[in-house]
């Protein structure tokens, strides 16, 4: 389903952000050259596994919690490569109903994400770029899914790291077009840590995938947060995504990412 995306057939050469968080993820839609590189990325930051797997149970975590909030709609934005524990797939357990619309522009994620919802009348796949809120919003595939004029969950989860020029633009856009009551949920790469260890090994991690068709921008917590706009960030803020909504007992380790969610 969707358009093609001029410019961006399959390169088997050079790795793929979504593939390689795939294979970190225990995927198999991946090429050897993904996995390659993620064995690269665990050699200069070994906590990536752990971040691909946190950002994996964050999503599962907010999904639910737009879920308890009666929000039965979805726009997920950068979906990537299908994997265990998707968004269709957590939202069904609470209703076969909810509408989910899937966006990527990566042509292996769309095909595999194709396939494993051909049967379902309540989740559509697209193939855009999300830098383009106005096409997004208008193929068939979301347009012809989700209702506009009631909320909508905007899920922009460990996607927006692969877009380095400003997002603020685009993301305004989205903002724009979402009824009272919507939901912004974002998870971000960031070396805006307290550890200075941590902060350099995601430096080391966003360089390795310079030179690759998925070029990795960290943003600061204040960068997320314009990101946001005037969208009221819920508690307990901008934090790392092992502490959303409140971290309770025993805290796992801090990852390489930060989240906001915000209505």
């Amino acid at each position: 389903m969707g358009d093609a995306v001029p410019g961006d057939e399959i390169d088997l050469c050079r790795p793929n952000g979504a593939r390689v968080y795939d294979y970190l993820l225990g995927g198999g839609h991946n090429f050897a050259v993904d996995r390659e590189h993620a064995k690269r990325l665990l050699e200069a930051n070994p906590d990536q596994q752990h971040g691909a797997h946190a950002n994996r149970a964050y999503l599962h975590r907010v999904v639910q919690w737009c879920l308890d909030r009666g929000i039965d709609q979805f726009l997920d934005l950068g979906s990537g490569v299908p994997t265990v524990g998707n968004v269709h797939e957590i939202a069904h357990r609470y209703s076969p109903l909810v509408r989910v619309a899937y966006v990527d522009r990566d042509p292996v994620a769309v095909a595999h994400s194709e396939s494993i919802v051909a049967d379902l009348d309540a989740v559509t796949v697209t193939r855009a770029d999300l830098r383009d809120p106005d096409a997004v919003l208008a193929a068939p595939g979301v347009a012809g899914l989700l209702d506009l004029d009631r909320p909508v969950a905007l899920l922009a989860v460990a996607c927006l790291h692969f877009v380095p020029d400003d997002a603020r633009g685009f993301m305004a856009a989205y903002r724009r077009r979402l009824a009272p009551g919507s939901v912004l949920a974002i998870s971000h790469g960031s070396d805006d840590v307290d550890d200075p260890d941590h902060a350099a090994r995601m430096r080391a991690v966003a360089d390795s995938f310079a030179g690759t068709p998925s070029p990795v921008a960290l943003r600061s917590r204040a960068e997320l947060r314009e990101l946001v706009g005037d969208f009221a960030i819920v508690e307990p803020g901008i934090v790392d995504i092992t502490d959303w909504p409140v971290a309770t007992g025993s805290r796992p380790a801090a990852t390489w990412a930060v989240v906001a969610v915000a209505r």
